[in-house]
């Protein structure tokens, strides 16, 4: 079997994202669930290069008959579960940067009430 460019760079790029999104983790700048979505999305992608036979079985797996239409529909999909997710983050960071900004602005005015041991 030759490899392509592609089946090359593909993996390659793929690993490197992988890697990346880990080390996120290990520093604690991304969550563990962050890392296994990145990890499975890019290790589709791999399997996808190496593998381009698996496109007909996702195809038959859809119910759509032309393999290229089966693959965009599916990671459209998953690119769309991702951004559904990273809007939820954002909207809890807002809140919590909220609370923070109101709980400042009350210590300022000297109006926050006491805490109690």
């Amino acid at each position: 079997m030759r490899l392509t460019p592609y089946q090359i760079v593909t993996p390659l790029v793929a690993l490197l994202a992988v890697v990346y999104a880990w080390n996120l983790v290990l520093r604690r700048k991304k969550s563990v669930l962050e890392a296994i979505l990145w990890t499975l999305f890019w290790g589709a992608l791999a399997l996808v290069a190496l593998r381009p036979t698996i496109v007909s079985y996702l195809s038959a797996l859809t119910g759509i008959e032309n393999q290229e239409s089966a693959a965009i529909v599916t990671f459209v999909g998953i690119l769309f579960f991702l951004v559904f997710y990273l809007i939820i983050r954002v909207e809890e960071l807002e809140q919590r940067q909220a609370k923070l900004i109101r709980h400042l602005a009350l210590r300022e005015a000297g109006l926050e009430k006491e805490k109690r041991d």
